[in-house]
């Protein structure tokens, strides 16, 4: 394959630690009817895809190249594309789970799951955004129905998801309480939170009442014991799709609801998120970024399960 037909990607042939993912050079794909291809300029990390790249999930044995998140700029137009053209700056999330493959110098995407980048922001901040902030929209807004003056409980506050969860809530006029250790309570507070837990030292159980809504991230125990801190016809949203029978079975007895959901790649939501944005009430903390070439480094940082933010990848 000569150069001009080919892309570096980020692949692996088996399942395992960082150090499984290698930088290869494939076809350089060509979009179809209602596809763009988007030349990648930045790509999220986020835990989904060192999960997948140590379990393989549900994309099975590899080989595969991941990456749900993606900034960059069109480079060509599948038939009957009439959103974009060539040379817009666009960003969004690949279809979960099946649309990945973001980690690499170019993807193909469907349509529906772009839109275009705000100018107010740079590619690595839009290749932060999509998987996470869409997440807590629809777990917060679609699933919850969060409302002004409601209290809203968000574990792992300082991560991925519970950063934009913060300012998603905040801007829908709700009462935040968020868990993280202490060393992050003060970028808790910065972010808008209005209440922090210590999760190492409080139990969140005892020290959140009269909740309305609660954002798991972390799924077993904490799912559970979360409907404990409810008022009657509250809500849990679980973004971890899988567990036991416990958790809606408990919710039963308590008169609470249990929800358990994936991500959904949707424009509309996307595009609720890019009037956040550009009313500056929603921008990602990025705590570290990395060329695509040292994406298993990004992983191995990922892996200790201590990031305030995001990571993402840039492409030259």
């Amino acid at each position: 394959m000569s150069t001009e037909h080919t892309m570096r990607a980020i692949s692996q042939n088996v399942l395992g630690g960082p150090e499984v993912l290698q930088e290869v050079r494939l076809e350089r794909p060509a979009p179809g009817p209602n596809q763009v291809l988007v030349r990648v300029r930045a790509a999220g990390v986020n835990p989904t895809d060192w999960k997948h790249r140590a379990t393989g999930g549900f994309l099975g044995d590899p080989p595969f190249v991941l990456g749900w998140d993606v900034s960059g700029v069109v480079e060509a137009t599948g038939i009957g594309v009439a959103a974009f053209q060539p040379g817009d700056e666009v960003f969004g999330m690949l279809p979960y789970p099946y649309g990945h493959g973001s980690h690499a110098e170019y993807v193909i995407a469907p349509v529906r799951a772009l839109t275009h980048k705000p100018a107010s922001i740079d590619h690595t901040q839009a290749g932060a955004l999509p998987l996470v902030s869409l997440t807590a929209w629809q777990a917060l807004v679609e699933h919850a129905d969060l409302r002004p003056g409601q209290r809203v409980l968000i574990h792992a506050a300082a991560g991925g998801v519970g950063h934009v969860a913060v300012q998603i809530a905040k801007a829908r006029g709700a009462y935040v309480i968020g868990t993280a250790s202490a060393g992050k309570h003060d970028f808790l507070r910065e972010i808008g939170v209005d209440e922090a837990i210590d999760y190492r030292e409080t139990d969140f159980a005892e020290a959140a009442k009269d909740v309305d809504v609660v954002l798991d991230t972390l799924g077993g125990e904490t799912a559970v014991r979360s409907l404990r801190v409810l008022r009657p016809g509250g809500v849990v949203v679980s973004i971890i799709p899988v567990g036991s029978d416990e958790f809606p079975e408990e919710a039963a007895r308590l008169g609470v609801r249990a929800v358990r959901m994936l991500v959904d790649a949707d424009r509309a939501d996307l595009r609720s998120l890019v009037d956040l944005i550009e009313q500056g009430k929603l921008r990602a903390t990025v705590e570290r970024t990395f060329p695509l070439s040292d994406a298993a480094e990004a992983h191995a940082l990922g892996d200790q399960g201590r990031t305030t933010g995001k990571l993402v990848l840039t492409v030259d």
